[in-house]
């Protein structure tokens, strides 16, 4: 910040002309395109993951980029490099377009292993409850809860997932429905978690990146199960796919730890990286993963958190109205998967 009394017309003119000279450069394709390279390879936490090489990354595009004509000229190879890193919280943000990664994009779609006609025609029906985020309803005569929470967007809390158990006192487990739910507030997850048994178990040690190399982090810290008063202690079976992104991947690896939740479907999108914004000499802004979450045994499910039983949907119970998803978990609740 420039000092008040070195404001004379003189230094006026000459930070003026500074300015000029530096607005150029950093307004360049090349400072914009640099800047980015050297932003993502000092600071992002999944390389080691996503096997990237970024310095060959550097090679393809850069000269597309410092070639660069135009403002949407520029945006594509910047963007185009950091789609390679298939990350879901990697975006390059501009005032006429936000870049995606096509691998996620496909996988969350192209691999949904969820129909919304048929949950909401049989399973919910017309006269299911809402309670803050959740959708609910009784299945098999009672005896178990179905509830669908589609976002982590959505409010919820341990005593809105109290009252809904208390409405089914005769239950004997409850469905948790997750799939295609793409994220949202991290806090949701420990309003969930303290409606189950916790222990103070172990559920994730995590690492913030801490300087420029691909390995450079701070030590680990120990995340625990937060304590519970009056847990639902019947079981409970968590549905995913690969529409189950970001805070719904955390949630699903914190239920690993947890002896009474089943996770049913098929693995998770990933996304479990914390991400941080920066904006470019351009002004546009680039988001990427800065944080790296390991499981209690050491491994890094970046990529995806697998289910404990593989259950893909079946397009010929979808076309009767059946999900065979829910219909497996609703006999693992009952006793009936054998």
């Amino acid at each position: 910040m420039r000092r008040l009394l070195l404001l004379t017309p003189i230094i006026l003119v000459l930070s003026s002309c500074e300015k000029l000279l530096v607005d150029e450069e950093y307004f360049s394709p090349a400072a914009s395109f640099d800047y980015l390279w050297h932003t993502i390879d000092e600071e992002y936490a999944l390389f080691d993951v996503k096997g990237i090489d970024w310095d060959s990354a550097r090679r393809v595009y850069a000269p597309r980029a410092y070639s660069s004509q135009s403002l949407v000229d520029l945006f594509a190879p910047m963007a185009d490099m950091l789609n390679l890193l298939d990350d879901g919280h990697v975006n390059l943000i501009a005032p006429f377009d936000i870049s995606r990664s096509e691998e996620v994009f496909l996988q969350t779609y192209g691999q949904s292993n969820f129909d919304l006609n048929t949950v909401s025609l049989n399973y919910l029906g017309p006269d299911y409850h809402t309670t803050g985020g959740l959708a609910y309803n009784a299945l098999r005569d009672g005896k178990v809860i179905y509830v669908r929470y589609s976002s982590f967007s959505n409010s919820v809390s341990t005593e809105a997932l109290k009252l809904v158990a208390a409405r089914y006192p005769h239950a004997e487990g409850m469905v948790l429905d997750m799939r295609q739910n793409g994220g949202g507030s991290i806090s949701n997850i420990w309003e969930i978690l303290s409606f189950l048994p916790g222990n103070n178990q172990l559920l994730y040690r995590t690492q913030i990146k801490s300087g420029p190399a691909h390995d450079a982090f701070a030590p680990p810290e120990e995340v625990r199960a937060p304590a519970s008063e009056q847990p639902y202690v019947e079981p409970v079976v968590l549905l995913t796919d690969r529409g189950s992104y970001s805070a719904t991947s955390m949630f699903a690896l914190c239920c690993r730890s947890y002896p009474t939740v089943t996770t049913v479907g098929d693995t998770t999108g990933g996304g479990l990286g914390l991400p941080k914004g920066r904006q470019l000499p351009n002004g546009w802004y680039v988001r990427y993963s800065v944080s790296r979450i390991l499981s209690p045994e050491g491994k890094n499910f970046e990529n995806g958190v697998p289910p404990d039983v593989v259950v893909t949907l079946d397009p010929m119970a979808v076309a009767s109205g059946v999900d065979n998803v829910i219909e497996h978990a609703c006999d693992i609740i009952q006793g009936l998967d054998n």
